[in-house]
């Protein structure tokens, strides 16, 4: 297969994208992180922002990461289509399928973020729960379970 120098410029828009993706959820972990520094601040005892600064700091490496890599890859896409306009098309096969990598291993890391994300947020989610298991609501009248012990013919 021959590659073409309109293969890399397809993976432009996908790029641009995902590091539009990336970078949001870098903003959005560093609304986080100050909004618990400020809590920090006001309660340092507390053990569990000292969790959640572990965990934040964690998923903010992971994140320049998937940066790095998706940097990496854009300019493999372009190295790769001035390999191609100049007709070093064998050198431009090889730096493409660096750049494919490159991105392979930007999503794989974006993977494990969203799994730590997941986590955390299950963490909050359990944390909260205990308050809301003895509220009933109107749907409890509809999806109401059946007792069976109840029902036992003698």
């Amino acid at each position: 297969m021959e590659l073409q120098l309109s293969t890399p410029a397809l993976l432009f828009s996908a790029i641009t994208l995902l590091m539009l993706a990336y970078t949001n959820r870098f903003l959005a972990i560093a609304t986080l992180i100050r909004g618990l520094h400020k809590n920090y601040l006001k309660a340092p005892d507390q053990e569990i922002i000292v969790e959640q600064i572990h965990n934040l700091r964690r998923r903010l490496t992971l994140i320049k990461n998937m940066q790095l890599f998706g940097v990496f890859s854009f300019l493999g896409c372009v190295v790769c289509m001035f390999l191609l306009f100049q007709g070093f098309t064998v050198i431009a096969n090889w730096v493409f399928m660096v750049s494919m990598g490159t991105l392979l291993i930007s999503l794989g890391i974006s993977l494990v973020e969203i799994q730590i994300s997941t986590k955390a947020l299950n963490l909050e989610l359990s944390d909260m729960e205990g308050i809301f298991q003895n509220r009933k609501s109107s749907l409890d009248l509809f999806f109401k379970k059946d007792d069976k012990s109840s029902d036992v013919n003698d």
